[in-house]
């Protein structure tokens, strides 16, 4: 479930035929209203984006306290976004289309 909001991502971005910012991570579940619940395994996730190079992560808005109890040395260089609904991160993730 926490892989839901990358995945309704890849499909927005199909869709439209553009495509997904390559040094953005995200975690999240969603609803099929668009709403972004909270997921497990924050420090886990952080720190895999972390180790592959990529410094932001979007996050539902309710594991914004998991992200305070991270120490400083995981935070340090990190980027977070947290948001409670898809639409609110589609201008961060996707590359704007070409005229």
């Amino acid at each position: 479930p926490s892989a839901g909001l990358a995945i309704a991502v890849s499909l927005i971005s199909l869709m439209k035929e553009v495509a997904v910012k390559p040094d953005i991570a995200m975690t999240g579940e969603i609803t099929l209203q668009g709403k972004v619940l909270p997921i497990g395994g924050v420090k886990e996730k952080v720190l895999g984006a972390k180790r592959a190079g990529i410094n932001t992560v979007i996050v539902p808005e309710d594991n914004k306290k998991d992200i305070k109890e991270l120490t400083p040395s995981i935070r340090k260089g990190m980027k977070f976004i947290y948001t409670d609904r898809i639409d609110k991160i589609l201008k961060y993730v996707l590359v704007e289309k070409r005229k």
